[in-house]
């Protein structure tokens, strides 16, 4: 696993040790920020349920403004810290070692607002793909223009609209899905 793009191009990351995250293919996080696009220049990014921050450090990398870590799971937060520490990032970065939904509300409270905010759940918790994507369409943490991408299995289905969210956009990778949304108009 790598950075594939930008001013850390090429650094190496490590994962957490054991099987309780599933890293995101360098050839998925490329298609995914071949989708991005220049956009992730200045844009301020949430990584969600992060695991070795993979996604959050590519975005960061590319030119991302800041990016916001989360995953409840103490030894995947030291290896953020020490894949951030490898890239030579500056301060343009937090990471919480918290519960996503109980993150999520704290950051609704501080009023954060995100450009994008990337999910990407354990495969192996049926229910929390729902939970996580009804938490995000209630708090109000997407900036207008702003999108919300979710990895899941590919036959994993999702609501094509939520209350304030729509999908645009799912493509397949392999064994992996990604479901875009935006607010609706």
């Amino acid at each position: 696993m790598r950075v594939i793009a930008g001013c850390a191009k090429g650094k190496r990351l490590k994962a957490p040790s054991g099987n309780t995250t599933r890293p995101i293919t360098d050839m998925i996080k490329e298609a995914l920020f071949n989708v991005i696009g220049p956009q992730i220049q200045d844009a301020r990014f949430l990584d969600l349920f992060s695991g070795s921050g993979s996604v959050g450090i590519e975005a960061l990398s590319r030119g991302a403004q800041q990016v916001i870590f989360i995953d409840n799971n103490p030894g995947a937060v030291r290896i953020i810290y020490e894949n951030l520490d490898n890239c030579g990032f500056g301060d343009d970065y937090e990471v919480y070692c918290n519960d996503v939904l109980r993150g999520l509300n704290v950051l609704h409270k501080n009023g954060a607002k995100f450009d994008y905010i990337y999910v990407d759940p354990p495969f192996t918790v049926e229910g929390i793909f729902m939970d996580v994507m009804k938490k995000l369409d209630q708090v109000d943490l997407l900036q207008p223009q702003g999108t919300i991408i979710i990895r899941t299995r590919r036959h994993k289905e999702l609501p094509q609209a939520f209350s304030r969210l729509i999908k645009y956009r799912h493509n397949y990778y392999g064994e992996s899905a990604m479901h875009y949304y935006s607010l609706m108009a």
